[in-house]
This record gives structure tokens, C-alpha cells and sequence, in this order.
């Protein structure tokens, strides 16, 4: 009779998923002992870093990954970078031990009594089995949980005693049918919404195209693109976007819209239709109060999302696959007459005085050094504008951001796409005061030897705060500087080779020599000037 564990390894087998994520504790053990040769796994020194690199990883690699963490406390301290795994709609397993079940009742020590309860509402689904025999089949329905639009964590809860339990040749079978079950989500609108989304477009004096995040993820790039191209309408990138899903340098790209409700409204001013596609209508933060669209301006949402439909304060929307749906209107749109709009005009930056490095220059240096097929992942807030202008992100599954809005998704995040996406070189740009969130994803770099460049704008405080601050009107704050930091000595007891860049063209020549290598990781700090955004 075959057990528990070997049949939730053949779960796993069937579904693609041999890489583990994990930081293990005592409950844990019993799921990994007799580590079978064909799976991996990357050990994490704490468990936040732990999601977050299984985030990187599946979000870079188009997979569904899966986390061990341990116990209550090991999910406790993940909740974090479960929350960010949520926001970015990240395809996840997590999986903790818990406490034997003879011992569930009298909660013995490291029982999770409410374990279902623990990870919500960060989960899309919880689940502890009522019986051994059951975990196998639930696996399976967490991996289709998770894979089902819009994508998203999901947690079991696996008593430790329930690895070693016999498993009848009929329970076997009913795991390995579950996890043998494939389901296709391609839901297309019908043809009459099509055909109405397509003449409220031809019929609109000047219509606009919003896209975000999900145009990436879901692989609707292509179509997006031909979108623009046949209307010639002009394309801004949804606020806050995790994710690039149009070329930044295309004539008909427009920038970013604002993330607060009265900015916004005023970018959109002139358009009379609003066509979103693939974002959130709109990813807020801080409030600005005013008018979500201008007057007598209509917008259409298009996703693959109920949730964000509904939730949606203004306009109509179309719950469909979007490459489906971008792809019937193209065939239902005539071709544009008009001309190409302007290239969309290069922002300027002050520059410092000096000799540091402002953010633009030293992102424009970055840029110049980075490989053409470079994946970037990007936590440095405060400098999101000055890194889009520098970079001009032209290819799908490009960048990674954290739509989450807290920190510690960069470092970790990086060392997983890198693990993910193997035969792309990893550029990971990172404030001074981000990476300290996730530092401990240095060790797994360097102990696993994955090639990262890490590029660490220093500037000794948080400067997004320092932005909120002047935005609130909460000036005298305490906890916004962070002097002292040395990332390069706590990169160097992680066993992280380091450099120290002081000019453009040094910085240039350290990326590219760290890109072009697969040694293992590399950090460079580079210090700069403080600049905060502006709505």
C-alpha cells in the first residue's frame, strides 16, 4: 500500500510543480524526509522571503509554485508577502504543517487550532483535509483553485501524521484522478456584447485605451497591441501598475495614469470614452478627492475578474478572457485614418549638484548596462517614474512591481524569477530601505548560486514616506531616516560579492559585468539623491 506522501508526491509530479519553496520546522519534516531526487528545494531563512520568492518564481515562470512554511507561526510571519502574492494574482500553494491529530484537541504545542483561519482573508481558498487519505485530492483542488482566474494563493493545512497514513488502492487513484484533471479557462463574450463594445468605440469622439496588469499576465499583449495600432487611440498605463503590458516607448503610449481619484479624473479629460483593459478602475492611494471621470465621459472595463467588476465605482464592464475578447474587436474595428499621435514626450529630471547620482542618472545607467532581455523587478518606490523613463520596457514579461503596496517583495521576488526563468538575466533595482524587508533572500542567492544583479539606491531614509508625509501634512513624523545602513557588509556575510558605484559610467560597466555572468549573485550600492514624486 502506498502512503500519503508518496501520493501527494505524484500530485505534484502531475501538475508540473517539483520546485518547493520552504523554510521547514519540526511539523514539516515528515513531508520532506526521503527528499526524492527529481524535486528541488530552496530553503528560505525566513518565511516571508520564503513567499516571496515562490511569488518571483511563478509569476516569472507562468507556473503555479508551492510553499511549505511551518505551523501558525511560520504562516504568521508570511502573511505579509501572502497579502502581496494575493494583489499581484499570483498562482500559489502554500502548505504548512500542523500538530499530529491526536494531539489537535488538547492543542498541544504548535497546533494551529483555527489553521483555516489564520491566512484569511489573504487566501482564495483554506482548507485542512478531514482525513489523511483526503490530502492528496485536496492538493489537487488547491492547484486548480489557484489556477483559476483571477489567479491567487490558496492554503492547506497537513496534520504531520498524515504522511505516513496507507492509502487503499481506491483513495490513491481518487488523488491521482484529481490531480490528472485539466480545466481551461477561456470564457468569450458573446458576439452582440462584442459588437456593442466595438461601435460605442467607432462612435466615440475620443476614446482612450487603459491598460494594466492582467494584459501581461494573461498573455493579451499581442492583442492589445494590435488594439491600438488599428484604433490609433492613445494608451495609458492603470495606476500603480505592477506589471508593463504596452510598449513604453510606442507613439501612442501616454504615461501613467495618477493614482488618486481627482488627478485621474483630470488626466482623462477630453475623452468621452474610457476603455479599460486588464486593471482595477482604479488602484487609489492617497485620496485626492474629486470627479472619477470627467462629465459626459463613459468607460468599459474588460477582465477576467467578477470581483474587480462589481467593486468597479464607475462605468460598465465585460467578465471574458481578454485575449479572446481584444482579439473579436480588432476583427470588428475598422482601421484608423488618423495619424500617429507624437512619441510620447521624455520627462526631465533635476540633476543633482553634487556629483551623486540622481535616481534618473543612475537608472539610466543601469539601463545602458542591462542586458536587451533583461527581466526587472523593481522596489523602489519612490523612484517608479524615473525607472519607467529610463528603461522603456518594450516586451511582455519584462517587470515585476509589487501590487500589494507594502514592502519585502523585491529581493526575494528577484531571487525567485531568476529560479523561474533561468535563461533571462535578473535586474533587480531596490531602495535602500526595501531590501532590509527581505534581506535574508542574499543567503538563498548566493547559497543556491542564482545570478542575480542587485542594485541598491541608496539614500539613507525612506523617501516615499518623506512624499506621504508632505501629501498628509504630517511633517515631523518620526522613523522616516534610516542612517547607517552598510548593505554591502550585511551582503557580505550573506557571502554576496559587492561593489560600491560612485559615477555613471562605473555603475554602467558593474551591471553589465554582473549581468553577463552566472556566478551568483552580485550587489551594487549605489548612493543618490532624493527626489519625491509628484501627482
Amino acid at each position: 500500500m502506498r502512503t500519503v506522501r508518496e501520493s501527494i508526491l505524484d500530485v505534484l509530479r502531475a501538475r508540473g510543480i517539483t520546485t518547493v519553496f520552504g523554510n521547514p520546522g519540526s511539523t514539516e519534516l515528515p513531508m520532506l524526509k526521503r527528499f526524492p531526487e527529481d524535486f528541488r528545494y530552496v530553503l528560505g531563512l525566513q518565511e516571508a522571503v520564503v513567499v516571496g520568492m515562490a511569488d518571483g518564481f511563478a509569476l516569472a515562470s507562468r507556473t503555479t509554485s508551492l510553499v511549505n512554511l511551518h505551523t501558525g507561526p511560520g504562516t504568521g510571519n508570511a502573511m505579509g508577502a501572502i497579502l502581496n502574492a494575493r494583489a499581484n494574482r499570483t498562482p500559489m500553494v502554500v502548505t504548512a504543517g500542523q500538530q499530529v491529530r491526536a494531539m489537535l484537541t488538547m492543542e498541544a504545542l504548535l497546533s494551529n487550532p483555527q489553521a483555516t483561519l489564520l491566512p484569511q482573508p489573504a487566501v482564495k481558498w483554506a482548507y485542512e483535509p478531514p482525513r489523511p487519505a483526503d490530502a492528496p485530492a485536496a492538493l489537487a483542488r488547491a492547484v486548480q483553485i489557484a489556477e483559476t482566474p483571477p489567479h491567487g494563493p490558496v492554503f492547506l493545512s497537513l496534520p504531520m501524521d498524515d504522511f505516513d497514513a496507507e492509502l487503499t488502492e481506491q483513495e490513491d487513484r481518487a488523488g491521482q484522478a484529481a490531480a490528472a484533471r485539466r480545466i481551461t479557462h477561456a470564457a468569450a463574450p458573446d458576439a452582440a456584447t462584442v459588437a456593442g463594445l466595438a461601435d460605442r468605440i467607432s462612435r466615440a469622439r475620443s476614446a482612450v485605451l487603459v491598460v494594466g496588469d492582467d494584459v501581461d499576465a494573461s498573455g493579451a499583449w499581442d492583442a492589445v497591441l494590435a488594439l491600438a495600432e488599428r484604433t490609433g487611440l492613445p494608451v495609458w498605463a492603470a495606476p500603480v501598475s505592477a506589471r508593463v503590458s504596452f510598449p513604453r516607448s510606442h507613439p501612442q503610449f501616454r504615461g501613467d495614469l495618477a493614482p488618486a481619484i481627482g488627478p485621474l479624473g483630470r488626466q482623462l479629460e477630453g475623452h468621452d470614452l474610457v476603455v479599460v483593459i486588464g486593471a482595477p478602475v482604479f488602484r487609489y492611494y492617497p485620496y485626492i478627492p474629486g470627479a472619477h471621470l470627467p462629465e459626459g465621459t463613459e468607460l468599459v472595463l474588460l477582465t477576467r475578474d467578477a470581483e474587480e467588476a462589481a467593486r468597479a465605482p464607475v462605468g460598465d464592464a465585460v467578465v471574458a478572457d481578454l485575449a479572446l475578447t481584444v482579439r473579436a474587436l480588432v476583427e470588428r474595428l475598422p482601421a484608423a485614418g488618423a495619424p500617429v499621435p507624437a512619441p510620447h514626450g521624455q520627462v526631465r529630471f533635476p540633476e543633482a549638484a553634487d556629483g551623486t547620482l540622481t535616481p534618473l542618472a543612475a537608472l539610466t545607467a543601469i539601463a545602458q548596462g542591462a542586458p536587451e532581455n533583461t527581466l526587472w523587478v523593481n522596489e523602489s518606490p519612490s523612484n517608479v517614474p524615473q525607472f519607467h523613463e529610463a528603461t522603456r520596457i518594450g516586451t511582455p514579461d519584462s517587470y515585476l512591481f509589487s501590487a500589494g503596496g507594502g514592502l519585502g517583495f523585491g529581493a526575494a521576488a528577484a531571487v525567485g524569477a531568476q529560479l523561474g526563468a533561468p535563461h533571462r538575466p535578473v535586474v533587480c533595482v531596490i531602495g535602500d530601505g526595501s531590501i532590509h524587508y527581505a534581506v535574508q533572500a542574499l543567503w538563498t542567492a548566493a547559497a543556491y548560486k542564482v545570478p542575480v544583479t542587485f542594485v541598491v539606491l541608496s539614500n539613507a531614509k525612506y523617501a516615499i514616506l518623506h512624499w506621504f508625509a508632505q501629501l498628509e501634512h504630517a511633517q515631523g513624523a518620526p522613523g522616516l531616516d534610516i542612517p547607517g545602513l552598510d548593505v554591502t557588509a550585511v551582503a557580505d556575510g550573506y557571502g554576496v560579492r559587492t561593489h560600491r558605484a560612485q559615477g555613471a559610467g562605473e555603475l554602467t560597466k558593474l551591471v553589465r559585468d554582473a549581468a553577463a555572468q552566472q556566478d551568483g549573485p552580485v550587489l551594487i550600492d549605489v548612493p543618490v539623491t532624493t527626489e519625491l514624486p509628484s501627482l
